[in-house]
Protein backbone atom coordinates (compact mmCIF):
# COMPACT_ATOMS: atom_id res chain seq x y z
CA UNK A 1 0.00 0.00 0.00
CA UNK A 2 1.03 3.27 -0.59
CA UNK A 3 2.83 5.52 2.32
CA UNK A 4 0.85 6.80 4.90
CA UNK A 5 2.98 10.02 3.93
CA UNK A 6 1.97 10.23 0.66
CA UNK A 7 -1.70 11.36 0.02
CA UNK A 8 -3.06 9.36 -3.15
CA UNK A 9 -3.66 11.32 -6.27
CA UNK A 10 -6.82 10.53 -8.43
CA UNK A 11 -6.83 12.46 -11.85
CA UNK A 12 -9.20 12.60 -14.00
CA UNK A 13 -7.78 14.07 -17.76
CA UNK A 14 -10.99 14.80 -19.96
CA UNK A 15 -9.29 15.35 -23.12
CA UNK A 16 -11.08 17.11 -25.60
CA UNK A 17 -14.67 15.83 -24.00
CA UNK A 18 -16.93 18.72 -22.36
CA UNK A 19 -18.18 21.39 -23.50
CA UNK A 20 -18.54 24.29 -20.20
CA UNK A 21 -22.45 23.40 -19.34
CA UNK A 22 -21.39 19.64 -19.61
CA UNK A 23 -18.59 20.20 -17.48
CA UNK A 24 -20.16 21.92 -14.90
CA UNK A 25 -22.94 19.11 -14.32
CA UNK A 26 -19.59 16.43 -13.98
CA UNK A 27 -17.93 18.31 -11.42
CA UNK A 28 -21.55 18.80 -9.64
CA UNK A 29 -22.22 15.09 -9.77
CA UNK A 30 -19.05 14.65 -8.54
CA UNK A 31 -19.02 16.54 -5.14
CA UNK A 32 -22.04 14.87 -4.81
CA UNK A 33 -20.93 11.26 -4.94
CA UNK A 34 -17.78 12.24 -2.27
CA UNK A 35 -18.19 12.65 0.97
CA UNK A 36 -15.73 14.64 2.87
CA UNK A 37 -14.60 11.92 4.45
CA UNK A 38 -13.11 10.27 1.17
CA UNK A 39 -11.70 13.73 -0.02
CA UNK A 40 -10.06 14.03 3.05
CA UNK A 41 -8.21 10.43 2.37
CA UNK A 42 -7.68 10.92 -1.27
CA UNK A 43 -6.86 14.37 -3.00
CA UNK A 44 -9.22 14.42 -6.88
CA UNK A 45 -8.11 16.77 -9.57
CA UNK A 46 -10.54 17.42 -12.47
CA UNK A 47 -8.54 18.43 -15.68
CA UNK A 48 -10.88 20.17 -18.43
CA UNK A 49 -10.55 21.54 -21.41
CA UNK A 50 -9.21 25.21 -21.73
CA UNK A 51 -12.62 26.29 -22.50
CA UNK A 52 -13.97 24.75 -19.65
CA UNK A 53 -11.72 25.60 -16.95
CA UNK A 54 -13.13 29.19 -15.67
CA UNK A 55 -16.44 27.46 -15.39
CA UNK A 56 -15.16 24.89 -13.44
CA UNK A 57 -13.27 26.83 -11.37
CA UNK A 58 -16.48 28.95 -10.26
CA UNK A 59 -18.15 25.97 -9.45
CA UNK A 60 -15.33 24.51 -7.36
CA UNK A 61 -14.61 27.87 -5.45
CA UNK A 62 -18.40 29.37 -5.08
CA UNK A 63 -19.88 25.73 -3.95
CA UNK A 64 -16.70 25.34 -1.69
CA UNK A 65 -15.56 21.43 -3.59
CA UNK A 66 -12.91 19.77 -2.19
CA UNK A 67 -11.25 18.42 -5.70
CA UNK A 68 -8.12 20.31 -7.63
CA UNK A 69 -8.41 22.39 -10.90
CA UNK A 70 -5.92 21.10 -13.47
CA UNK A 71 -4.92 21.30 -17.07
CA UNK A 72 -4.49 19.56 -19.93
CA UNK A 73 -1.34 21.24 -21.60
CA UNK A 74 0.05 24.75 -21.56
CA UNK A 75 3.33 26.52 -23.27
CA UNK A 76 6.48 27.23 -21.80
CA UNK A 77 6.42 31.60 -22.51
CA UNK A 78 4.14 33.51 -19.90
CA UNK A 79 3.17 35.66 -23.13
CA UNK A 80 4.17 36.02 -26.58
CA UNK A 81 3.43 35.25 -30.24
CA UNK A 82 1.96 31.89 -30.06
CA UNK A 83 -1.02 32.12 -31.40
CA UNK A 84 -3.59 28.91 -30.20
CA UNK A 85 -1.24 28.54 -27.50
CA UNK A 86 -1.99 29.20 -23.21
CA UNK A 87 0.28 30.19 -20.80
CA UNK A 88 1.45 29.08 -17.37
CA UNK A 89 0.98 32.37 -16.24
CA UNK A 90 -3.04 32.23 -17.14
CA UNK A 91 -3.61 29.03 -15.67
CA UNK A 92 -2.21 30.29 -12.61
CA UNK A 93 -4.84 33.34 -12.54
CA UNK A 94 -7.53 30.51 -12.75
CA UNK A 95 -6.27 28.85 -9.48
CA UNK A 96 -5.23 25.38 -11.33
CA UNK A 97 -3.01 23.26 -9.35
CA UNK A 98 -2.03 20.48 -11.75
CA UNK A 99 -0.78 20.67 -15.32
CA UNK A 100 -0.06 17.46 -17.17
CA UNK A 101 2.98 17.61 -19.37
CA UNK A 102 4.29 15.16 -21.12
CA UNK A 103 1.81 13.50 -21.84
CA UNK A 104 2.03 10.56 -24.69
CA UNK A 105 -0.35 12.22 -27.17
CA UNK A 106 1.57 15.16 -26.82
CA UNK A 107 4.22 13.43 -27.44
CA UNK A 108 3.44 10.71 -29.74
CA UNK A 109 0.42 13.14 -32.21
CA UNK A 110 2.17 16.24 -31.69
CA UNK A 111 5.78 15.53 -31.67
CA UNK A 112 6.75 17.33 -28.32
CA UNK A 113 10.32 15.89 -27.05
CA UNK A 114 12.02 15.60 -24.20
CA UNK A 115 13.66 19.08 -24.06
CA UNK A 116 10.06 20.57 -24.86
CA UNK A 117 8.29 18.92 -22.43
CA UNK A 118 11.00 20.11 -19.56
CA UNK A 119 10.90 23.78 -20.63
CA UNK A 120 6.72 23.35 -20.06
CA UNK A 121 7.41 21.51 -16.77
CA UNK A 122 9.79 23.93 -15.69
CA UNK A 123 7.57 27.03 -16.45
CA UNK A 124 4.67 25.06 -14.55
CA UNK A 125 6.33 25.30 -11.84
CA UNK A 126 7.65 28.64 -11.57
CA UNK A 127 4.10 29.95 -11.93
CA UNK A 128 3.37 28.39 -8.52
CA UNK A 129 1.35 24.74 -9.88
CA UNK A 130 2.64 21.46 -9.65
CA UNK A 131 3.08 19.25 -12.77
CA UNK A 132 2.18 15.59 -13.41
CA UNK A 133 5.25 14.60 -15.69
CA UNK A 134 3.76 11.81 -17.78
CA UNK A 135 6.14 9.03 -19.15
CA UNK A 136 5.73 5.57 -20.64
CA UNK A 137 6.38 3.24 -22.96
CA UNK A 138 4.98 2.35 -26.42
CA UNK A 139 3.93 -1.74 -26.97
CA UNK A 140 6.78 -2.09 -29.68
CA UNK A 141 9.05 -0.91 -26.75
CA UNK A 142 7.86 -3.29 -24.28
CA UNK A 143 8.26 -6.46 -26.31
CA UNK A 144 12.17 -4.95 -26.98
CA UNK A 145 12.48 -4.83 -23.42
CA UNK A 146 13.41 -1.07 -23.38
CA UNK A 147 10.52 0.13 -20.64
CA UNK A 148 13.32 0.82 -18.06
CA UNK A 149 15.82 2.71 -20.79
CA UNK A 150 13.09 4.73 -21.83
CA UNK A 151 11.40 5.26 -18.63
CA UNK A 152 14.59 6.64 -17.42
CA UNK A 153 15.60 8.91 -19.47
CA UNK A 154 12.31 10.25 -19.78
CA UNK A 155 12.22 11.04 -15.90
CA UNK A 156 15.54 12.59 -16.12
CA UNK A 157 14.83 14.32 -18.84
CA UNK A 158 11.68 15.83 -17.64
CA UNK A 159 13.01 17.10 -13.98
CA UNK A 160 15.83 17.94 -14.81
CA UNK A 161 16.89 21.46 -13.22
CA UNK A 162 14.27 20.85 -10.65
CA UNK A 163 15.31 21.39 -6.95
CA UNK A 164 14.84 18.44 -4.65
CA UNK A 165 12.45 20.45 -2.84
CA UNK A 166 10.70 20.92 -5.95
CA UNK A 167 10.90 17.10 -7.06
CA UNK A 168 8.96 16.44 -3.78
CA UNK A 169 5.78 17.97 -4.62
CA UNK A 170 5.92 17.05 -8.40
CA UNK A 171 3.92 14.33 -9.40
CA UNK A 172 5.20 11.15 -11.73
CA UNK A 173 2.10 9.62 -14.29
CA UNK A 174 3.33 5.97 -15.38
CA UNK A 175 1.59 5.49 -18.49
CA UNK A 176 2.19 2.72 -20.70
CA UNK A 177 0.98 3.97 -24.37
CA UNK A 178 -0.42 0.79 -25.13
CA UNK A 179 -2.65 0.48 -22.48
CA UNK A 180 -4.45 4.57 -22.80
CA UNK A 181 -7.38 3.67 -24.32
CA UNK A 182 -7.25 0.68 -25.15
CA UNK A 183 -8.93 -1.92 -22.75
CA UNK A 184 -5.89 -3.29 -22.15
CA UNK A 185 -3.86 -2.54 -18.29
CA UNK A 186 -0.67 -3.47 -17.33
CA UNK A 187 -0.76 -5.52 -14.40
CA UNK A 188 -0.24 -4.56 -10.92
CA UNK A 189 2.95 -5.96 -10.70
CA UNK A 190 3.89 -4.96 -14.38
CA UNK A 191 2.90 -1.42 -13.15
CA UNK A 192 4.55 -1.18 -9.06
CA UNK A 193 7.75 -2.58 -11.39
CA UNK A 194 8.15 0.44 -13.35
CA UNK A 195 6.82 3.00 -10.40
CA UNK A 196 9.94 1.50 -8.17
CA UNK A 197 11.88 2.07 -11.33
CA UNK A 198 10.64 6.11 -11.48
CA UNK A 199 11.16 6.03 -7.66
CA UNK A 200 14.64 4.97 -7.64
CA UNK A 201 15.70 7.52 -10.85
CA UNK A 202 14.06 10.12 -8.46
CA UNK A 203 16.49 9.04 -5.56
CA UNK A 204 19.39 9.24 -7.72
CA UNK A 205 18.38 12.78 -9.28
CA UNK A 206 17.06 14.57 -6.28
CA UNK A 207 17.59 12.34 -3.08
CA UNK A 208 16.17 9.67 -0.34
CA UNK A 209 13.86 12.12 1.18
CA UNK A 210 12.28 13.44 -2.14
CA UNK A 211 11.97 9.74 -3.42
CA UNK A 212 10.14 8.97 -0.66
CA UNK A 213 7.67 12.13 -0.89
CA UNK A 214 6.90 12.33 -5.07
CA UNK A 215 3.68 10.54 -6.05
CA UNK A 216 3.91 8.46 -8.70
CA UNK A 217 0.53 7.57 -10.94
CA UNK A 218 -0.26 4.50 -12.76
CA UNK A 219 -2.65 6.11 -16.15
CA UNK A 220 -3.85 2.92 -18.73
CA UNK A 221 -7.07 2.08 -18.93
CA UNK A 222 -7.75 2.19 -15.16
CA UNK A 223 -11.13 1.15 -14.21
CA UNK A 224 -13.59 0.68 -10.38
CA UNK A 225 -12.64 -2.93 -11.12
CA UNK A 226 -9.11 -3.04 -11.58
CA UNK A 227 -7.86 0.23 -9.33
CA UNK A 228 -8.17 -1.75 -5.97
CA UNK A 229 -4.62 -3.98 -7.18
CA UNK A 230 -3.15 -1.44 -8.51
CA UNK A 231 -3.23 1.09 -5.11
CA UNK A 232 -2.46 -1.63 -3.29
CA UNK A 233 1.09 -1.85 -4.67
CA UNK A 234 3.33 0.35 -2.36
CA UNK A 235 4.64 2.65 -5.01
CA UNK A 236 1.35 3.60 -6.73
CA UNK A 237 0.01 6.58 -5.01
CA UNK A 238 -2.92 6.95 -7.30
CA UNK A 239 -4.49 7.35 -10.54
CA UNK A 240 -4.60 9.48 -13.86
CA UNK A 241 -7.36 8.71 -15.44
CA UNK A 242 -8.88 9.15 -19.10
CA UNK A 243 -12.26 7.77 -20.38
CA UNK A 244 -13.45 6.56 -17.07
CA UNK A 245 -12.85 10.22 -15.49
CA UNK A 246 -15.94 11.39 -18.00
CA UNK A 247 -18.67 9.39 -16.41
CA UNK A 248 -19.13 11.19 -12.63
CA UNK A 249 -19.88 7.54 -11.16
CA UNK A 250 -17.12 5.32 -12.73
CA UNK A 251 -14.35 8.45 -11.64
CA UNK A 252 -16.31 8.55 -8.18
CA UNK A 253 -16.14 4.98 -7.68
CA UNK A 254 -12.39 4.77 -8.60
CA UNK A 255 -11.52 7.44 -6.21
CA UNK A 256 -13.17 5.77 -3.84
CA UNK A 257 -11.61 2.15 -4.03
CA UNK A 258 -8.31 4.14 -4.27
CA UNK A 259 -8.90 5.40 -0.60
CA UNK A 260 -9.88 2.34 0.59
CA UNK A 261 -7.12 0.77 -1.22
CA UNK A 262 -4.49 2.90 0.59
CA UNK A 263 -6.71 1.95 4.19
Amino acid sequence: MPSAARRPLISGNWKMNHNHFEAIQSVQKLSYLLDKDELAAVEVSVHPPFTDLRSVQTVLESDHIDIALGAQHCHFADKGAFTGEVSPLMLAKLNVRYVIVGHSERREVFGEGDELVNKKLLAIVRAGMLPILCVGETLAEREAGTTGRKVDRQVRAGLAGLSPEQVATAVVAYEPIWAIGTGRTATAADAQEVCVLVRSVVKELAGADAAAAVRIQYGGSVTPDNVVGLMAEPDIDGALVGGASLDADSFAAIATYGQRGAD
